[in-house]
């Protein structure tokens, strides 16, 4: 993947909701091969806050066929970037943006009749709504049901939008909100989208077995229990799509399971392939993991959420063997194929080569 910045210029800024905005970004002609994305992609963006350089992935909320590039950054409480951005971003200023990623997403096809379903919470409305749009462009047979749980109807990002895709694709495309703080008429739709009304939606909305596949992007316990919702409806895991995203850094059981892992690899000798030129790696535990190891003897690793989520530091073990924590941003498929999140990783004894290139 590429991992290459670059400086853009802040175009717009839209505001959501009271804690939510959408940064626009102006993108010169040049630029316009590297900028191309996928439905459900997102960016890392990365700026100096207080002196220290900052970077978090932040999912584009627009459809290719938009022609924009635009992401949607909620506040969280002590979230340093997102605060920032929220309340001293301004149009005009830039900001330096990697081209960009990610696996949360979906190949649509013209000729396709498909049905979609997407479990949504809070700003995890972002890659869903990417994807929504894109399948109404794409799939002109296809549907979409969207499931999206908020506390209250002032905090729903995207709401009018929504609306709008909804009234203009009528019939294709389903709409449900569930607030957790407001009452509405019909008990179904009170309450967080736990595992108990997520069971409910699947018994009376939507049938999983004639859906092709599922998006899930929000808080984690949202995530966890649509997914196991989903999977003792006998859903198999590869139409389940789970995005996860993190505030800041790994919490804290994962944070100590590295550490203990890094204790016995201490000083290991590890080759690392990147940009084409190989270099051999002392470990450092107290660097913690391969990618800090890396990153400590003058390679610029790529990383963004160092939480195991977006994937910026993947890379291939080509000989030996890692110990990995987290894994959200890998697909079993690419964990098969050999594939690590480097932030996550530590080294099983001597021998390992790990290629960010591959």
């Amino acid at each position: 993947m590429s991992v290459t910045f670059h400086s853009l210029e802040v175009a717009e800024l839209v505001e959501e909701t009271a804690d939510a905005r959408s940064i626009r970004f102006r993108v010169p002609e040049g630029l316009r091969d590297a900028f191309r994305f996928r439905p459900g992609q997102h960016l890392t963006l990365k700026a100096e806050i207080g002196g220290e350089e900052v970077r978090r992935n932040y999912s584009l909320c627009v459809a290719p066929e938009e022609g924009e590039l635009k992401v949607t950054v909620k506040r969280i409480a002590g979230g340093r970037f997102s605060t920032w951005a929220n309340e001293a971003l301004k149009p005009g200023d830039r900001l330096d943006v990697m081209e960009p990623h990610g696996s949360f997403t979906h190949d649509f096809r013209a000729d396709a009749a498909n049905h979609y379903v997407a479990f949504a919470g809070g700003s995890g409305i972002t890659p869903v709504i990417s994807l929504i749009k894109t399948a109404m462009i794409e799939e002109p047979g296809s549907r979409f049901t969207l499931f999206y749980g908020n506390r209250d109807s002032q905090s729903v990002i995207f709401l009018e939008e929504l609306a709008k895709l909804k009234n203009r694709h009528m019939g294709r495309l389903e709409i449900h909100h569930f607030l957790a703080e407001e009452s509405e008429d019909i008990e179904l739709f009170n309450g967080m989208l736990d595992r108990a009304k997520c069971d409910e939606v699947l018994e009376a909305l939507v049938d999983p077995a004639e859906a092709t596949a599922f998006f899930i992007c929000g808080p984690g316990p949202m995530m966890d229990a649509a997914e196991q919702a989903l999977l003792a409806r006998g859903v198999a895991s590869d139409r389940i799509h789970i995005e996860r995203f993190t505030a800041d850094r790994p919490a804290e059981a994962l944070q100590a399971q590295l550490q203990e892992l890094s204790r016995g690899s201490e000083g290991l000798t590890m080759l690392v392939t990147l940009d084409g030129r190989k270099r051999r790696v002392p470990f450092s535990a107290e660097a913690g993991n391969i990618l800090d190891s890396a990153r400590l003897s003058g390679l610029p690793a790529p990383f963004a959420c160092k939480a195991g989520v977006c994937a910026t530091c993947r890379a291939r073990v080509l000989s030996g063997e890692v110990e990995m924590a987290a894994r959200y941003g890998l697909t079993d498929d690419e964990v098969a194929s050999g594939y690590i999140l480097t932030c996550q990783s530590v080294p099983k004894g001597e021998g390992l080569e790990v290629d960010y290139d591959a």
